[in-house]
């Protein structure tokens, strides 16, 4: 059974908003590494959005000198993923053949691609990880904090709704020279 493994940013205040501040090297190469162990990709639009084509075209077509080694790795890494399922009313149409868009049946779904053999299945951002977590479908949570508070932006877990606490157990924690501290937990 693979697992269902998220991860985000997130500023002390809980900020999660990409335009607000900017992960450092060993941030990258932590998320390249999760990257490397994904199969899957599960994302809701806006995620997905940002991701694509973002991702792909610096893998394909690095833009020289500015862009840095790591966001090159990370890129790379991200394109050779094997699936990108969409979750998201408003899209329509799947432009690239590994790419599927789904409508509804989010829980029925996630659990049919935990039964496939392959390596994990890897989601961020909110709205859908807010969901996934509802359903209890997360197994893994690493919560990157940087030390930084942001004041304002969307939230870590924004408008969930849990019918009962949802207890983790951290399983491991890494705190990075520049302060930013990886924490992993466990369902």
């Amino acid at each position: 059974m693979r697992n269902l493994i998220f991860a985000i940013n997130t500023s002390l205040d809980g900020c999660v908003d990409h335009t607000k501040f900017y992960p450092d090297e060993e941030t990258m190469v932590y998320f390249t590494r999760l990257t490397r162990d994904a199969g899957t990709f599960l994302y809701g639009r806006i995620t997905y959005e940002l991701m694509v084509p973002y991702w792909p075209d610096v893998a394909k077509t690095p833009r020289g000198q500015d862009d840095r080694k790591l966001d090159i790795e990370f890129a790379q890494a991200f394109d050779a993923v094997e699936k990108i399922i969409v979750f998201s009313r408003s899209l329509d149409s799947a432009e690239e053949k590994k790419k599927r868009i789904v409508h509804a049946g989010l829980r029925d779904e996630v659990l049919k691609l935990k039964q496939e053999q392959g390596k994990n299945i890897f989601t961020g951002g909110v709205t859908l990880a807010s969901q996934l977590a509802e359903l209890g479908l997360i197994d893994e949570y690493h919560i990157i904090v940087h030390p930084i508070v942001v004041g304002e932006g969307r939230r870590l877990f924004e408008g969930i709704n849990l019918q009962k606490k949802l207890q983790l157990k951290l399983v491991e924690s890494t705190v990075f020279k520049s302060g930013v501290v990886a924490l992993r937990y466990l369902k």
